[in-house]
């Protein structure tokens, strides 16, 4: 009872006090305005104009619903003919993408020519972008047919589409990338950003990529802009087919700074391929770990020389293994 008194008396006095926060909070905020006006790019607060991620994900989304119409469709509407279905989300896509990519082409390139040419550039984009929906599927359709050969612990296709993640990421390239093609800024590298922010792989929407393309695991794959695939090429997790050097800043945009790889070929885990100049012709195989920064010709196998491993066996150093229990 004393103990409680006690906690009464100093929560009165303390109430009694001056409030130390209320007394800093205008000059918190003073300080924080200020310094929104130095300019920088961090400084730009003008979200009317700025790309709306939620938005962008929400597209997305329902682009997945489009491309898979029956494994990501919202299962609360009430009407279950494909043909209605399709048609809302189309609707919603157009709708919504059409906006972002007026919003993101005001704010990269301005609005020079005027509103009207700006609504009439975002709105053929997005009938094009739209229109190459079948020629993705088509692509997604042999990219799911090479995960399933390749994958003996796949038990289906469906397992595939519910729950790989290299399938997914596969997906919101091949979408990005048709947008990336179109010129849309912006867009393309937030889909594909969120999908590396899901899965742990890293495309950028630049690259190409042929058909029946495997990503096997996945985690930590990188694939840069300037990166061309051919067909029927497999990849394991911690794959890196980057660039030789990027000090070279902004000076090496628009060049060639991603491997090319060609048909058949497969990189086991954690190898990095490097180099713009660099050609893995086809069907050579990349053994793990590799790195590589010079071409490799048609047919060849490469790996690492398996490094020696020491043993300590009882506090003695370089001993020889004892033989497993029978």
């Amino acid at each position: 009872m004393h103990m409680i008194v006690e906690e009464n008396r100093a929560g009165r006095a303390l109430s009694d006090m001056p409030n130390y926060i209320e007394q800093n909070i205008d000059g918190i905020l003073a300080d924080i305005l200020a310094d929104y006006k130095k300019e920088r790019a961090i400084d730009r607060a003008d979200i009317y104009n700025e790309p709306d991620k939620k938005e962008v994900i929400a597209i997305l989304k329902n682009l997945l619903s489009i491309v898979y119409p029956g494994f990501f469709r919202e299962k609360i509407y009430k009407i279950y003919h494909v043909d209605h279905t399709v048609s809302m989300l189309i609707e919603d896509v157009v709708f919504h993408l059409n906006k972002q990519i007026m919003v993101v082409m005001r704010q990269t390139r301005g609005n020079e020519a005027g509103e009207a040419a700006l609504e009439r550039y975002a709105q053929e984009t997005t009938v094009a972008f739209m229109r190459t929906i079948p020629k993705v599927r088509e692509y997604l359709d042999t990219d799911l047919q090479a995960a399933y050969d390749g994958d003996p612990a796949a038990k289906s296709k469906d397992e595939i589409i519910l729950s790989y993640p290299g399938i997914y990421a596969v997906t919101v390239f091949r979408l990005a990338h048709e947008l990336f093609l179109l010129g849309v800024p912006l867009l393309p590298r937030m889909m594909t950003e969120y999908a590396h922010g899901r899965t742990g792989i890293d495309i950028h929407p630049g690259a190409v990529i042929g058909r029946y393309f495997f990503i096997d695991h996945g985690t930590g794959i990188v694939i840069g802009e300037t990166t061309e695939i051919g067909d029927h090429v497999r990849l394991y997790q911690g794959v890196t087919l980057g660039a030789l050097s990027t000090r070279g800043g902004q000076n090496l945009r628009g060049k060639k700074r991603h491997p090319t790889i060609g048909d058949n070929v497969t990189i086991y885990s954690g190898a990095s391929i490097l180099g713009g100049n660099t050609v893995i012709e086809e069907g050579v195989v990349i053994g793990g770990n590799a790195f590589i920064t010079e071409s490799i010709r048609k047919g060849t196998k490469v790996s690492v020389k398996s490094p020696e491993l020491v043993f300590y066996v009882n506090g003695e150093d370089g001993a020889k293994m004892p033989d497993r229990a029978e």
